[in-house]
């Protein structure tokens, strides 16, 4: 047991604690904002380019799909872009926070990560299915999907979280640089699965009641909610029905 023969001894004592605990505050703020806002300068500047490219996709398909059906690019704001086509909607929509994952995800597994911990922090963005139709009548209560996750850490390395092939075809996060190549290819990957993406008739069962108020509100529109899957499992890592 420590034993202080008077005040001055604690006092001396507790104003060092109180600085080194400062100091390490300090340093800590400092590290995390540093890091923080590398890694939102990434997500940002990708952002920036899928945008881009987004943009360069509509006009290459207007142009090969010809009279048939236009592909429309508009942005919603700095942090928001969407893409219709073919009677779908995709929402690309970039998060201003930053992220990291709970000890049992993936990335800590990853030597790379175990290298250097802050390279498990990540800027998100998420991609979205709706249907176009829902937009177009002002159906405020169908359904759209989380289709993926995209995430970018500081090294502007990136792996995606998503559906069918979305979620095993951009998995090397120790590898994998977001590059103008690589956003292309996720934008073209989220296209396809849209597309392949049908709407199914839901379960009868699901739809046999409607309300009053649906019919009256809604009257000379689509009454209930629709959605691909309506009435079926929408699970996060597959497509399974029933």
């Amino acid at each position: 047991m420590i034993c202080f023969r008077n005040n001055k001894t604690l006092l001396l004592l507790h104003s060092i604690i109180i600085f080194m605990n400062s100091n390490l505050i300090l340093d800590s703020l400092k590290e995390k904002m540093d890091l923080k806002n590398t890694v939102g300068k990434n997500t940002a500047n990708d952002f920036s380019i899928l945008k881009q490219a987004l943009h360069v996709v509509s006009k290459e398909l207007t142009q090969k799909i010809g009279n048939h059906q236009e592909v429309i690019s508009k942005e919603n704001g700095a942090w928001e872009i969407e893409i219709k086509f073919g009677g779908e909607v995709l929402i690309f929509s970039m998060h201003t926070d930053i992220f990291n994952f709970d000890d049992e995800h993936f990335t800590h597994k990853l030597d790379y990560v175990k290298q250097d911990a802050t390279r498990s922090y990540c800027g998100v963005i998420k991609v979205y299915n709706f249907l176009a139709d829902s937009f177009k009548y002002g159906r405020n209560n169908d359904l759209g999907y989380l289709i993926a996750r995209i995430f970018v850490n500081k090294d502007n390395h990136f792996f995606v979280e998503g559906k069918r092939q979305l979620g095993f075809l951009y998995n090397d996060f120790e590898n994998a640089i977001f590059d103008e190549p690589a956003i292309r290819t996720v934008i073209e990957s989220c296209l396809l699965y849209a597309i392949q993406f049908d709407l199914l008739v839901p379960p009868f069962d699901q739809v046999k009641e409607i309300t009053v108020y649906q019919k009256v509100e809604q009257m000379g529109n689509a009454a209930v909610i629709t959605g691909k899957r309506l009435g079926f499992n929408y699970q996060a890592d597959n497509d399974t029905f029933g």
